[in-house]
């Protein structure tokens, strides 16, 4: 049951930081180390220095919580067809000019009231509605990385399962202390290049990429999302690139999904990205010898369904974020018994 909420309160001392002598600290959750003083705000918006102590000021306060089918997110090797209890609060560590959730990844605490709920009431409410796995997502989830840690905990005490779509833009010791506490996670590439990380994102690509090791050396199932925006990160140099980084540092079964972009917040003087873009991604993905590519946000194209990397068997078949059909038994291929990577 959800705590009473005059016993809750939407702050909680972080994890992850250094005090210095002066009463500023050193945050260390993500690559951006900020150093605050004291009164201050990290560039998240969402966690203050209070006399040399660093609190995060969205815990017990999600802004949007929905029942996702896991298609969404987009996950399409774990557990096809089941349903995401999602979450998110304000905030992110990035501030991409295409932002597809800017109305909250943008906002500050103080711009949208909510209700307080805890993780013992989020953890319930997802048991209630029969949820299969919990989703840390619409935000930058970094960002509110003590309530994520704590929900997650909270969760499979109830026998449900976490997952995270993320940025990847965390430091290696908080995202190492986190995989043991979830089942996937689904990491969204911007670019492969750094110009378009510190231009566009007013990041950096490299730390980026350490997280997608991290995440596929701990053996967590990881997914990569890379949207394409027309002009800016859709040539097939870049494409080829990134596939060959992906092939070669994290191996051939860990899927990616090229999706389409939509003109949003600072960015709505180009067009969708045209589904031909998409397909010549993708071919450009599996001829490199990525074995699971798929496209998204244009439903209908051949890129959403799986099929067999073994012998070509269509495997599942989709359309948008249902599930048409599904194939797979035992984890295996029907025809040719080969394992299908993946959480089924």
């Amino acid at each position: 049951m959800q705590a009473n909420a005059s016993l809750l309160h939407p702050s909680k001392e972080a994890l992850f930081y250094t005090k210095n002598h002066d009463h500023s600290i050193v945050c260390e959750l993500c690559p951006r180390n900020c150093k605050v003083p004291h009164g201050g705000h990290g560039y998240c918006r969402v966690r203050v220095n209070r006399n040399g102590r660093y609190f995060s000021i969205v815990y017990n306060r999600p802004c949007a919580i929905h029942l996702d089918p896991i298609e969404k997110k987009p996950l399409f090797h774990v557990y096809p067809g089941t349903k995401a209890y999602s979450l998110g609060t304000v905030g992110c560590n990035l501030h991409c000019k295409f932002c597809q959730n800017w109305d909250i990844a943008q906002a500050n605490p103080e711009e949208i009231p909510v209700p307080l709920k805890s993780p013992e009431a989020i953890a319930e409410a997802a048991f209630r509605q029969d949820a299969r796995l919990l989703a840390f997502t619409y935000n930058e989830p970094t960002v509110f990385y003590e309530y994520m840690i704590d929900c997650a905990k909270a969760a499979a005490q109830r026998g449900i399962e976490s997952v995270v779509i993320s940025n990847g833009y965390m430091n290696d010791a908080p995202m190492k202390h986190l995989l043991p506490n979830v089942k996937a996670v689904k990491i969204d590439l911007k670019s492969f290049s750094p110009s378009f990380y510190r231009d566009i994102c007013d990041g950096n690509r490299d730390p980026v990429l350490k997280t997608l090791k991290t995440i596929a050396d701990a053996g967590t199932w990881l997914e990569i999302v890379c949207l394409l925006i027309p002009s800016l990160n859709d040539k097939d140099d870049e494409i080829q690139r990134l596939a060959a980084w992906v092939l070669k540092e994290l191996g051939p079964n860990v899927p990616i999904h090229f999706t389409r972009y939509q003109p949003l917040y600072q960015l709505r003087n180009l067009p969708p990205t045209p589904a031909e873009t998409l397909n010549r991604a993708r071919q450009l993905a599996i001829k490199a010898g990525c074995r699971f590519v798929y496209t998204g946000n244009v439903p209908g194209l051949p890129g959403e369904d799986t099929p067999c990397y073994s012998c070509g068997k269509l495997l599942i078949r989709r359309y948008g974020y249902l599930i048409r059909e599904n194939l797979i038994r035992d984890n295996r291929c029907p025809a040719c018994h080969t394992i299908v990577p993946g959480i089924w």
